[in-house]
């Protein structure tokens, strides 16, 4: 969108457009030193050894003996957990072969995860947390004294229960836990927040600074940090941040910048003069309501989308395209981008990706770029 296809070409090709590309770019913390050399997005970092093309390129100086990452949802927990995996553990995934290489240099100790709420408060998921505790070489660390849930996390666990309960149980069996001699180390830190990053162009960042939090109940009822003026800094070499995502603009659609959504009431997307729907054009997930929930969330979040557009179909509310028919929107794709991929492409390079991991006993070998998915087509 933007580049080769533009709204237009959907409007004279199509009754209905959803647009549902996500939220594509990281939250920044807007702290001193966030940019220093070291400082990553995580989301780079996690394209980077999945294969994305886009990411191959990237470097990430794994010579660096502490990291912190910056967050406590399932992105957060996912970096953590690759950086504190064996060399072994590594080899039966389907991680890219150039990031299996650089990982299996890394010299990587201790890893910190920094959470700016307590432990009734976390992001990740029940699996994500279970599974820390069960790396081959790196033992799991939570300080007591963050694992205690004060008053207000108490009231909340005893509402929520169930896998709320479950993970704070998880995280207070980590503070009990005594070390195994493990050669990696990976603590999980809550109520504290970054305020700042040292360090200097020349060799990027060397320490943070951190604030301690403590929970207020906001309006709504939602739990926030705030900072009590304690603070400590804490040596690490290397940053991911993952604190949130943000969806970026479509050219052509409307966008209300200050959510980073398009402009939406309910899916339908909104003329931004008259505020009036745009008839034919609607959207989903976190393009459409910002970056929060699960998969759960956005079936839920799509429902609600489509009961719209079928709504509209039955009064007649549709775009009337010059050229509906799938042959011409194909021909417009194959003239505007010729290397482009089709499902049954995917299919074949999912069926050989997966072959050349049976060979080698994991559940795949990814290509990492166009180039060679291209020429495995035989193209």
């Amino acid at each position: 969108m933007g580049k080769e296809i533009s709204v237009a070409d959907l409007k004279a090709h199509y009754h209905q457009i959803v647009y549902a590309v996500g939220a594509q770019s990281d939250r920044r913390l807007n702290i001193p030193g966030e940019d220093l050399p070291g400082s990553h997005p995580a989301t780079e970092f996690v394209a980077w050894y999945n294969g994305h093309p886009d990411f191959t390129g990237r470097r990430f100086d794994l010579s660096q003996e502490k990291v912190a990452v910056i967050g406590i949802g399932n992105v957060a927990m996912d970096v953590a957990r690759i950086l504190c995996r064996t060399p072994e553990e590594l080899q039966k995934t389907d991680i890219a072969d150039y990031a299996l290489e650089a990982l299996e240099m890394s010299k990587v100790k201790e890893v910190y995860v920094l959470g700016r709420r307590g432990p009734a408060q976390a992001k990740f998921t029940l699996p994500e947390i279970e599974e820390l505790g069960e790396m081959a070489d790196a033992d799991v660390f939570v300080l007591p004294e963050e694992a205690k849930l004060d008053e207000l996390s108490q009231a909340q666990l005893a509402q929520e229960g169930g896998q709320t309960a479950q993970k704070v149980e998880i995280i207070q069996s980590y503070a009990r836990r005594k070390p195994d001699r493990k050669s990696k180390r990976l603590t999980i830190r809550f109520l504290v927040s970054p305020v700042e990053l040292f360090g200097d162009e020349q060799s990027g960042v060397r320490a943070m600074r951190l604030v301690k939090n403590k929970l207020y109940a906001a309006e709504s009822g939602a739990l926030r940090p705030k900072p009590t003026g304690q603070f400590e800094e804490l040596e690490v070499g290397l940053v991911f941040r993952s604190v949130g995502y943000r969806g970026l603009p479509l050219p052509g659609v409307p966008f209300y910048d200050a959510w980073g959504v398009i402009l939406n009431e309910k899916g339908r997307v909104l003329n931004p003069d008259t505020k009036e729907p745009r008839p034919g054009e609607y959207t989903a997930g976190w393009i459409k309501r910002g970056p929060s929930g699960v998969i759960g969330t956005n079936k839920a979040d799509a429902v609600e989308t489509v009961n719209l557009m079928l709504e509209d179909l039955s009064k007649g509310i549709y775009l009337n395209p010059t050229h509906p028919k799938p042959e011409a929107a194909e021909a417009l794709i194959r003239q505007r981008q010729p290397n482009f991929f089709s499902y049954e492409d995917w299919l074949k390079l999912d069926e050989i990706e997966r072959a050349r991991g049976k060979a080698q006993g994991r559940p795949r070998v990814k290509f990492t770029s166009v180039k060679e998915m291209l020429a495995a087509l035989g193209r």
